[in-house]
């Protein structure tokens, strides 16, 4: 899909592919009503290709079974037909629609699929800049987040606690930390 992109400063036309050696994909989810667990996926992957009329289109796949909480019984139950199902679904896809300013922020709107459902999401994207890098050309940095509840997504696992309401939130929190290189 090609959006409007909303130009950032000294972000060139090219192919912006993200470094997951210098990125992060993580996420937050309310556990026992009262704290919350947080994770990561390590295997990612994206990129943002700027044309010269400046639209734009951003385009990252996830490998939901790359999941990591620092518990191994944790991630393979997430890993399951009772959260993501990783065998039947694999992968969890994201094309925007739109970038917009807001502010001195901006807004990335796309289409999220995930365990095979698709919605439409916002994130809330704060642009780091440009640096000329280390002498492989340039490099961006971006930090964005949104909240999605997994029921959207068909993840509709309920583990309810004896005195009202459940071991794991609807809510989750994305956190998305990229670094981008700009492709020679």
């Amino acid at each position: 899909m090609t959006a409007t992109f909303t130009a950032l400063p000294n972000l060139t036309a090219g192919i912006w592919v993200i470094d997951a050696v210098h990125s992060t994909v993580g996420f937050s989810v309310r556990h026992l009503m009262v704290s919350k667990v947080r994770g990561t996926f390590n295997d990612f992957t994206g990129a943002i290709s700027v044309a010269e009329d400046g639209t734009a289109t951003v385009t990252a796949d996830i490998q939901v079974a790359s999941i990591d909480t620092k518990n191994a019984d944790r991630n393979a139950h997430i890993r399951s037909a009772d959260f993501f199902d990783a065998e039947r679904y694999p992968t969890a896809t994201f094309t925007s629609t739109a970038v917009r300013a807001k502010g001195a922020d901006y807004v990335v709107e796309g289409e999220f699929t995930l365990h095979g459902v698709t919605c439409p999401v916002e994130l809330a994207l704060e642009f780091g800049g440009v640096n000329p890098g280390m002498g492989n050309g340039p490099v961006a940095g971006f930090e964005a987040t949104t909240v999605l509840n997994r029921k959207d997504f068909g993840i509709s696992i309920d583990m309810p606690l004896e005195g009202g309401g459940a071991v794991v939130g609807d809510k989750i929190t994305i956190t998305l930390e990229i670094e981008a290189a700009l492709q020679a």
